[in-house]
């Protein structure tokens, strides 16, 4: 079985993350961006780690099997907090081991609810849907998303 790690953002090699982000299979189901450079990608760390000092929230890098693989947390969000997975299309079928991995932090952080955006690019996911409270439609820097209201704790 592969192993999952996780670990802080500033201890990534950063060319290899910056590969990663800009790839055109993970960016199709990513809000529209500029490609990242070292500058900007620097930026973005910052921000993260500033995101990971917040309360209720958490950034990890995903490591699978010792490879950059992308990276998830828990992050702020107008309606609450949310569920941010983002992996190379090399690692899509460890999506689901890493949500179960996030909704463990939400729980021990103190959650009770986490909501998980995903854009229009993605189909609506039978198993999210019987899962959450709430489902509906949500427009975020002017692209359609599927929230899910995801339970913790429960």
């Amino acid at each position: 079985m592969s192993e999952i790690e996780y670990s802080y953002l500033d201890q990534v090699n950063l060319e290899e993350l910056r590969v990663l982000l800009n790839e055109n299979s993970l960016r199709a189901h990513l809000i529209d961006h500029p490609y990242f450079d070292s500058t900007s990608l620097q930026s973005w760390i910052v921000e993260k780690i500033r995101v990971d000092s917040l309360k209720g929230c958490r950034v990890r890098a995903i490591h699978i099997d010792g490879v950059l693989a992308g990276w998830c947390g828990i992050q702020p969000d107008d309606d609450g907090f949310e569920l941010a997975i983002v992996i190379s299309q090399n690692f899509w079928g460890f999506g689901i081991l890493i949500f179960k991995a996030l909704i463990n932090w939400a729980e021990a952080l103190g959650h009770t609810e986490i909501l998980f955006h995903l854009l229009e690019t993605r189909p609506e996911y039978k198993a999210l849907k019987k899962i959450a409270t709430k489902v509906r439609k949500t427009e975020k820097f002017g692209r359609f998303f599927t929230t899910y209201h995801i339970p913790v704790g429960e």
